[in-house]
């Protein structure tokens, strides 16, 4: 064996060993009542399916084969709609009960966490069982999104009317067992509880994203038209940025946690993280809403419902270079990758 056939058959190898991974681009389409599967590398829609009566939110599972899907409706509906995303197909809904109205979607520990407006609270589904096991109540008018950290130890939501955002700690506690004899006490019965911290914002508070290094919070204020940005150890607002971006609705950071994008009105407005200042406010259309970052950094991705499109938008150049029809006025966005 030559020493070029001994390095091609080497690189053979190590590409045979290499796991190729499909990444989905997930559009959900208000208008049309469905899920648009968006092949991430071409941008072309593969599939279409139903998802419900007024779907907001999307997201997926970690081995990117279901997506479920927040019914929403001002509180009027109480399902989530389940999505078979390698068969493209629908599966049967999700029955939320009195926990109406839901809304922020997220997938941790193998589970689904979604908000429930209506109800004032939040709650856990575990596919595993098909059961919901944790309702939270927050006490707050319009629980609307919600952030999760990886461990599941935190949970942090947004609440719309009140002006607030709730970060609720799950704490370890030390209940005492039966006592053994009167002389000894009994050994503690360890368990956990929740604790919730409640924070004042700006009006309207509606998008938030927590930054990459897990510091700080950054809060969108539609009614405000600002942005507040809570440090999550001292639990408090540091700074408030009057970002002039009046119906802000989300937020979110770029992965090297850099930049800030937010969506307002007809404009995508980018922030510098470190200076909380305007670098660009790119005109997308004429409505913006949901937004979702690139894993890498290279494009973000906006909903503009009243154009009924996408918007591509390079994050080296700041420009819109395109846009993905996938349903009329397009909202949540989310991605799905499986091996």
């Amino acid at each position: 064996m030559t020493l070029a056939t001994g390095l091609l058959a080497t690189i053979a190898c190590l590409c045979s060993s290499i796991t190729l991974l499909s990444q989905d681009l997930l559009v959900l389409s208000k208008q049309d009542h469905t899920l648009a599967i968006v092949d991430a590398a071409t941008l072309h829609v593969v599939a279409k399916v139903p998802v419900g009566n007024d779907p907001h939110e999307v997201i997926a599972a970690a081995d990117g084969k279901t997506a479920y899907v927040s019914n929403y409706g001002f509180g009027a509906f109480n399902t989530l709609a389940v999505v078979d995303l390698v068969a493209h197909k629908a599966m049967p809904a999700i029955d939320l009960g009195p926990l109406r109205g839901p809304h922020g979607l997220v997938f941790v520990g193998g589970k689904v966490w979604f908000t429930a407006e209506a109800a004032k609270a939040l709650g856990r589904y575990d596919p595993s069982s098909r059961k919901i096991d944790l309702v939270l109540g927050t006490g707050q008018d319009r629980t609307h999104m919600i952030y999760v950290t990886p461990d599941g130890q935190k949970i942090i939501t947004t609440n719309v009317s009140s002006a607030t955002v709730s970060i609720i700690d799950q704490e370890p506690l030390h209940m005492p067992g039966p006592p053994p004899g009167r002389d000894h006490p009994g050994p503690s019965v360890p368990r956990t509880d929740w604790h919730e911290t409640i924070v004042p914002v700006g009006r309207g508070s509606e998008g938030l994203d927590l930054s990459p290094d897990g510091k700080e919070i950054w809060t969108a204020n539609a009614q405000d038209g600002t942005i507040s940005i809570v440090d999550l150890q001292g639990k408090k607002v540091v700074q408030t940025v009057a970002a002039n971006a009046p119906g802000a609705n989300r937020l979110k950071f770029t992965p090297d946690g850099t930049r800030v994008l937010l969506s307002s009105g007809p404009s995508l407005i980018v922030m510098d993280a470190r200076t909380r200042s305007e670098v660009k406010r790119i005109s997308i259309g004429h409505g913006s809403a949901g937004i979702l970052v690139e894993p890498g950094g290279e494009r973000a991705f906006v909903s503009c419902g009243p154009d009924n499109y996408v918007a591509i938008i390079d994050l080296h150049t700041l420009t819109m270079t395109g846009h993905i029809e996938a349903g009329g006025e397009p909202d949540g966005l989310a991605w799905a990758v499986r091996p």
